[in-house]
């Protein structure tokens, strides 16, 4: 690390093992929002940023906000974190990373006595993994202006989304969406292996892939096992088997090029799942990921023509694709994307640019605001796992990049207007 960054790497592990320590007894890491456990971490979340020099409150969507105010408020807020909540058995570092590097950053700038002219927020995102009321990002999404009304009336664990985010201080029917953020940064651990195969320390993130889920049923006859003829069944698992592979040879001819994309048959159902009949019906749910929107046309179109094939071959009847859901490719901000090169550069960290496969905060932002990532190794590309794990160096470099960043922003924001 670059020596004249203030960033405290002592001070961010500390940080990262009294967030994590707090987890229900015997499930590390375990900290799901909605929960008591979560509460806790957001009550010591608090506590430190009051200590950064932030000004704590809860916005309407249930995003906990430290604020530290610039000398010229009117400018408007460059925003930076991640999420505290985890999935059940795993995250010590997943959202934790970032929203403890935002908080270095108030500190270190604390510590060099810099008041940027912007306000610096520094924001933990309410619920970014999948929640007890079955959805994500709920802060982002409050934030953003994008979080369906109809889900407040979600329902897990006896309570509504509406309630929910009430327990936790905000204000379901309330005012969340903003316009006053200039600029938005996220720090993340990988998830992946790219940045530790390579030896690199920071990934550029140049875009949040898009993710597409298509259903495909498989519609055969049940049949005696024993005593019907092989060559007069209708197996809709065989067809099935058929369709899972030509995912999996078409997600890898579309990988091979030069973006990001992935492709998994991720659900699987089988009826009527007895030894002794032929299977009568499959269902399959493909999860598609794809840096570039022509990819993942490309991707359905030539998995029409595919399963269209595949039923015609073997007689067994397939409905037609469905999709169940469908979110474009999130571009991270150019002129944020060639800041946080220069801050790679400054800090003397080995950096590329790389697309992201899985979801994140930020693509809910960058609705509203100019908007990037960047990532820190983890190791193995573990993640979602009790094994996740990243290193303090990482990310203490990594918030050195964040650091750099948030500079550098709160000049050239000035000058772009």
């Amino acid at each position: 690390m670059n020596s004249n960054s203030s960033i405290n790497a002592d001070r961010i592990g500390a940080d990262i093992d009294a967030l994590s320590a707090i987890t229900e007894p015997g499930r590390p890491w375990t900290r799901r929002a909605f929960t008591p456990m979560f509460l806790e971490g957001r009550k010591w979340l608090e506590h430190a940023l009051h200590e950064a020099g932030a000004v704590t409150q809860i916005d309407a969507a249930g995003n906990l906000i430290g604020v530290v105010p610039g000398k010229h408020p009117e400018l408007g807020s460059i925003m930076v974190g991640s999420h505290s909540d985890t999935v059940p058995d795993g995250g010590r570092f997943d959202g934790i990373a970032g929203v403890v590097a935002g908080l270095e950053v108030a500190r270190a700038l604390r510590d060099q006595g810099m008041v940027l002219d912007h306000t610096l927020e520094i924001v933990d995102f309410l619920a970014e993994e999948v929640s007890i009321f079955g959805v994500s990002c709920i802060g982002s999404r409050g934030m953003s202006g994008t979080r369906p009304a109809e889900w407040l009336a979600r329902t897990g664990d006896g309570l509504t989304l509406e309630q929910g985010i009430s327990q936790v201080g905000g204000k379901p029917h309330g005012q969340a969406q903003r316009d006053d953020i200039r600029a938005f940064l996220e720090l993340h651990i990988e998830q992946g292996p790219v940045l530790q195969d390579e030896e690199l320390d920071v990934g550029v993130v140049t875009a949040i892939a898009g993710i597409t889920r298509i259903e495909i049923i498989v519609e055969g006859r049940a049949d005696h096992a024993g005593t019907t003829p092989m060559t007069l069944r209708k197996d809709a698992l065989t067809t099935a088997a058929w369709i899972a592979l030509g995912v999996e040879e078409l997600g890898k001819a579309l990988a091979s090029g030069e973006h990001h994309f992935a492709a998994t048959v991720g659900e699987f159902e089988m009826t009527p799942n007895a030894a002794n009949v032929v299977p009568a019906r499959v269902r399959i749910l493909i999860d598609a990921r794809a840096e570039q929107r022509d990819d993942m046309e490309r991707f359905v179109d030539e998995l029409d023509r595919g399963v269209a094939a595949i039923s015609a071959k073997t007689g067994v009847p397939v409905s037609p694709l469905r999709i169940v859901s469908d979110n474009n490719p999130t571009p991270g901000d150019a002129m944020l994307l060639d800041v946080l090169d220069a801050a790679c550069e400054t800090a003397g960290a080995r950096h590329r640019r790389m697309a992201s496969g899985a979801g994140h905060d930020t693509a809910w932002m960058a609705r509203i605001t100019k908007a990037a990532m960047i990532f820190v190794p983890c190791v193995d590309g573990r993640s979602h796992s009790p094994d996740e794990f990243a290193t303090t160096q990482d990310i203490a470099l990594g918030a050195a990049v964040l650091l750099d960043a948030v500079v550098a922003l709160d000049k050239k924001l000035q000058e772009t207007d």
